[in-house]
């Protein structure tokens, strides 16, 4: 497992599917040397909207480089440089089938906690000009996911990344990622993932509640 490349953004005013302007930092630029990681995101890198973006169960994003060939694919006419999906890491290696809530992985001399899936907004339309993205990435699966720093560091493009703790009692972040748009999932397999406990707290709580729905629970 490594890191290929780490990338980095701040805000900018763009023109959006509806002709209206919206401040977005999902245009992230690959980076050269080592990158600072602070608790909240990595130096040289700025979230627009506090209220859907970064904070500390979404300091850093991860996208599994694997998935540019699929995306190439359906979207030949575009060109995909690495971050285009808005991630902070592209790493190799780290399949969200094989990624569990609560895993920790070193990266140069940093330490990330897995916290959450990645939930698509509208920004990712803006950034591929196209009004089905949003419906296209949920679609794939292909969702990447968020990390908490456990430790701050330095990280730079071609690092190892190793697993230093396997989280037990846990679920895969593909499988987190399924559950969540499952509107026929059972009351059991909800409350299951609502008692991960480092999972991040807004989906443990969408969880737990659509589990006590189905209890009859108010």
């Amino acid at each position: 497992m490594r890191l290929v490349s780490v990338n980095t953004g701040g805000p900018r005013e763009v023109i959006g599917l509806d002709g209206r302007a919206v401040l977005t930092s999902i245009w992230k630029s690959p980076r050269d040397g080592r990158v600072a990681v602070r608790t909240l995101n990595l130096d040289g890198d700025e979230q627009s909207d506090l209220s859907a973006h970064g904070g500390q169960y979404k300091a850093v994003y991860c996208y599994p480089s694997e998935h540019y060939e699929w995306w190439k694919r359906q979207l030949p006419d575009l060109d995909l440089p690495w971050g285009v999906f808005g991630e902070n890491l592209t790493t190799a290696g780290l399949g969200e089938a094989g990624v569990q809530i609560g895993d920790r992985f070193a990266i140069g001399t940093a330490v990330f906690q897995v916290t959450q899936p990645r939930q698509p907004c509208f920004k990712l339309g803006i950034r591929f000009s196209r009004a089905d993205m949003v419906k296209r990435f949920v679609e794939s699966g292909r969702s990447g996911f968020y990390v908490s720093v456990v430790r701050e560091g330095e990280i730079g493009a071609g690092d190892p990344i190793h697993l230093v703790e396997r989280a037990r009692e846990s679920l895969p972040v593909s499988e987190i990622f399924t559950l969540h748009f499952d509107h026929e999932a059972t009351r059991d397999r909800l409350a299951r993932a609502a008692a991960i406990e480092r999972l991040s707290p807004g989906w443990r709580d969408n969880f737990r509640k659509r589990s006590q729905e189905l209890s009859g629970i108010q």
